[in-house]
């Protein structure tokens, strides 16, 4: 496994100060955020360190030659929209810039984009199942036409009221994954497995992993701290942020080695990446920065 860093975070920077940033911490790849240029409609989203509009051979040979010269492999071209959006205009659009990712990612030859489903949050979970057997089909046999694995996060897009109810992104519990693996039963489509999101939605996150293991592209290290006095103030039907929020790894609750253990029994030999979403290291750059150095100093006990 290599160890890596998702490059939303680092949004203030251009892509060869980003490289340069991941490098000189020790990192050994990225995951990088291919956002359409433009206003962010949610934090950590918008950040565009590759312009998939402006992806030429040339840039695209000019960028594997910096990463290359830096010691740094891109893992997956990240882009993580709401392709099942009740806005039939932002649907149309977060599509269509999917596939200008899954283009990118194959130019550049890295085989791999990871994003959400996405889904209609005032619909019901059989409704919204209905909407991806529609549209997703399609998007990856574009993919494997162009022998790109599409790997999906199981983050539920669920914080506050703006995701109420429902949350934006229908790939998040192994039931759902199940009916989605088989109705579209393709090699190209599979996880981007983060064990955070299982945290405060009480499940399990080591079982799945034996159960999906060959469904499992690409990992995610992020944290999150379940607040038990605020949960037992406001209940499970809160605002998941007003009784959990996320941390670095190693500051929460996911038991880490537990969960590189199982990584390691599966026999997960691919990208690994952490995800900085902690609000307690973001008051400065130098905050951030400061959560990368840690990041990566703890995560070092179990990937090596």
């Amino acid at each position: 496994m290599k160890l890596g860093l998702v490059s939303a975070i680092l949004d203030w920077m251009s892509f060869e100060e980003m490289i340069d940033t991941i490098s000189g911490l020790g990192y050994e790849c990225v995951e990088v955020a291919c956002w359409p240029n433009g206003k962010a409609e949610r934090r950590y989203a918008g950040v565009s360190h590759i312009d998939v509009d402006e992806l030429d051979d040339a840039r695209a040979e000019y960028i594997l030659n910096y990463c290359k010269e830096k010691n740094v492999e891109i893992s997956s071209l990240a882009f993580y929209p709401n392709t099942m959006d009740g806005d039939l205009e932002k649907r149309a659009a977060n599509i269509e810039h999917l596939k200008k990712v899954i283009l990118a990612s194959e130019k550049l030859g890295i085989g791999m984009v990871t994003s959400f489903i996405g889904r209609d949050q005032n619909k019901s979970v059989e409704a919204n199942m209905e909407l991806f057997g529609e549209i997703w089909p399609g998007l990856i046999r574009f993919a494997e036409e162009h022998k790109v694995k599409v790997a999906i996060e199981n983050c539920p897009m669920l914080f506050d009221e703006t995701q109420w109810p429902g949350g934006q992104n229908l790939a998040t519990t192994p039931k759902i994954w199940r009916r989605m693996f088989e109705m579209i039963p393709s090699d190209y489509f599979g996880l981007n497995y983060d064990p955070s999101h299982f945290i405060w939605q009480m499940m399990d996150y080591i079982k799945p992993m034996y159960e999906f293991k060959d469904k499992i592209f690409h990992v995610h290290y992020k944290d999150i701290q379940l607040y038990k006095d605020k949960l037992d103030e406001v209940g499970t039907m809160a605002y998941p942020l007003q009784y959990m929020a996320p941390k670095l790894p190693g500051l929460g609750d996911v038991d880490w080695a537990k969960y590189v253990s199982a990584l390691n029994d599966i026999g997960y030999k691919g990208y690994t990446c952490i995800e900085v979403e902690d609000r307690s290291f973001e008051d400065t750059h130098e905050d951030v920065i400061k959560s990368l150095v840690l990041s990566e100093r703890y995560m070092r006990q179990f990937v090596i």
